[in-house]
């Protein structure tokens, strides 16, 4: 019996956002759909428009499987995780721990496919940049969502959200800000006007 797939499904019961009041919360497994998602888009832009031949699909399965670990160690929120280089050393250590217990509860033959979707490999280097991007644009889009409810407690979240976005200087990204990001404050309606 190996319990991989199972203790994937348990994404689902992880929270994010856990520090902050939140009008409608958002659970891991809801976040890494939008990431693969989100870094699916980031490699075709980079495809058709900047000339680039990227593997989309690869970049979509990264994307999907970038949180998996915090089944095991919870989402451990942003401000913590980055407040010295001592908390996000011994942090990577405990992920790199949690990715190689996940990946021992499937069966050996299995393993090495998945491996490399836990365990960054240099040839990925790039689509892992575009999943960082993605993982913060999902961030940004979150931080939007609440800030229409009148959340307020993400505008800072936003704001620093946004500047790490613009600091990474990733084309692909630039233009998925420029030209997708906006819709995101639009409601309903409005985007149902777009033609």
């Amino acid at each position: 019996m190996y319990s991989f797939f199972a203790m994937l499904s348990r994404m689902k019961y992880i929270d994010r956002w856990a520090l902050m009041r939140n009008s409608r919360h958002e659970n891991v497994s809801e976040h890494s759909h939008e990431v693969a998602a989100l870094a699916h888009a980031l490699a075709v832009i980079g495809n058709s428009r900047l000339g680039k031949h990227l593997p989309a699909e690869r970049a979509a399965l990264l994307g999907l499987y970038h949180d998996s670990t915090e089944i095991l160690t919870g989402d451990l929120p942003t401000p913590i995780k980055y407040k010295d280089e001592h908390i996000r050393l011994a942090y990577k250590h405990i992920e790199s721990q949690a990715a190689r217990s996940l990946l021992n509860r499937l069966p050996e033959d299995l393993r090495s496919a998945y491996e490399p979707l836990f365990i960054p490999q240099e040839e990925d280097a790039y689509l892992w940049k575009l999943v960082q991007a993605a993982d913060k644009l999902s961030a940004l889009i979150k931080c939007i969502e609440e800030e229409k409810t009148g959340n307020r407690e993400f505008v800072l979240a936003h704001q620093s959200t946004l500047k790490r976005l613009e600091e990474m200087q990733l084309p692909e990204l630039n233009v998925f800000l420029e030209e997708f990001l906006p819709a995101y404050s639009l409601s309903l309606d409005e985007m149902g006007e777009e033609s």
